[in-house]
């Protein structure tokens, strides 16, 4: 089985290009909705609490992820942090579920982080998810009802397009002008062995 991993900046269009690849039969896992989950394990909200403190606690006693993010996206030390407490984890999880899909041609594992945090080494194949800057901006705008700071800092805390499609094997370029299925059918065909 080949791993294939999927990257690309806030708002390129990753979760896109992920269901179109579930829709032709592609097992996908989801590292950030993994990594989502992992706050109501007792274990991590304990990890996590104890490092950021417990104004990131709700009335519930449940991780405010709103708080938790206005936090670390402000400072990349914290986000690192952050990401040492929960990545570990979320590649256990991964290992599971690969063994899970182990006869499939290849699977995708969606990331925005893979470069970040040196993980590339464990994909034999890093696809990159590309749209201009621009346009990455209008699309989390319009999708997570926050403002354009702490949009624009969220950006900030990630590699240039330029670096990750420089370090990847594909590219799937999503802006207004490509065709995006076209692109990802070809890839499909590449690796599925399907024609």
């Amino acid at each position: 089985m080949l791993k294939l991993g999927l990257t690309g900046n806030i708002g390129s269009g990753k979760s896109t290009v992920s269901r179109i690849f579930e829709t032709l039969g592609v097992p996908v896992f989801y590292a950030d909705t993994q990594a989502k989950k992992l706050y109501s394990n007792n274990e991590v909200k304990k990890l996590v609490v104890s490092r950021f403190g417990g104004e990131i606690l709700t009335k519930l006693n449940e991780i405010d992820l709103k708080i938790l993010a206005q936090i670390v996206f402000k400072d990349k030390s914290k986000l690192g942090a952050l990401t040492d407490i929960l990545h570990p984890m979320v590649f256990r999880k991964y290992d599971i579920w690969l063994k899970n899909h182990y006869s499939e041609p290849f699977t995708i594992h969606e990331s925005a982080i893979i470069f970040e945090y040196t993980q590339q080494r464990h994909f034999d194949k890093i696809i990159c998810v590309t749209a201009p800057y621009e346009l990455r901006l209008k699309r989390v705008l319009n999708r997570d009802c926050i403002d354009e700071d702490t949009v624009k800092s969220r950006m900030g805390n990630q590699l240039g397009e330029h670096i990750k499609v420089s370090k990847s094997d594909l590219i799937i370029p999503n802006d207004e002008d490509s065709f995006l299925i076209p692109r990802v059918i070809d890839i499909y065909r590449k690796y599925s062995g399907k024609q």
